[in-house]
């Protein structure tokens, strides 16, 4: 009698977890469906700013921190009354000569020779946080500074519509950062980069279904 009891119990146990490593299966799947047509779409509408290290080095990281920083100064303002990828592409694309210049200059007053290689490209960003909001990882287009032999750690940021601004501490966007992402994005994709809880909901959905077993 106790072996049969004892059988039991590990078979229920064994087809909890089952179910819930199921269950967990299908919720990441549908979100998985759910969420990639949406970041390519966002990805069609936005350019991120990739900054590339010489190596990993603490001067070589500290020099592609100050060479992102001058970028950023130097671009935002051609940027900031663009309202459409198309014009701020053809803008910074206009820009590289300028861009490679700056980058090419803070490289020789730190007291390096590293080439600098401006492109505009496409790369795969894992998933960010700027303030409130959430970029999914993906790939996007991207303008891309190389520095030396870009093999350290690398920077990166929204260039389009300008959030490099934004601090990583910050808790929400400034509104006109804000209200340039509501601008060019759909509801739907602006609501799912505010969404930023989704992973807890889906272990709240799953948890659940797992405490329902024992009611």
């Amino acid at each position: 009698m106790y072996n049969n009891i004892k059988n039991y119990i590990l078979n229920y146990i064994n087809f909890i977890i089952v179910f819930v490593l199921f269950m967990t299966s299908v919720f990441v799947h549908s979100s998985n469906l759910k969420a990639v047509p949406i970041q390519e779409n966002i990805s069609n509408k936005i350019i991120r700013f990739h900054v590339i290290a010489n190596s990993d080095y603490d001067y070589d990281q500290a020099l592609k921190l100050k060479i992102k920083t001058e970028l950023n100064k130097t671009l935002t303002p051609y940027l900031i009354n663009i309202d459409n990828i198309d014009d701020a592409r053809n803008t910074l694309q206009d820009l590289i000569p300028l861009i490679n210049e700056t980058a090419s200059k803070i490289v020789y007053e730190s007291g390096y020779d590293y080439s600098v290689n401006v492109l505009l490209d496409s790369s795969y960003f894992p998933v960010k946080s700027y303030g409130n909001f959430t970029f999914p990882a993906g790939v996007y287009e991207s303008l891309k500074v190389n520095i030396g032999n870009a093999d350290g750690k690398n920077w990166w940021c929204v260039m389009f519509p300008p959030l490099c601004l934004v601090d990583e501490t910050y808790s929400v966007v400034p509104k006109d950062s804000e209200d340039k992402l509501k601008y060019i994005l759909s509801d739907e994709e602006f609501s799912s980069l505010k969404n930023s809880k989704m992973d807890v909901k889906y272990k709240f959905k799953i948890w659940s279904k797992f405490l329902s077993l024992f009611k």
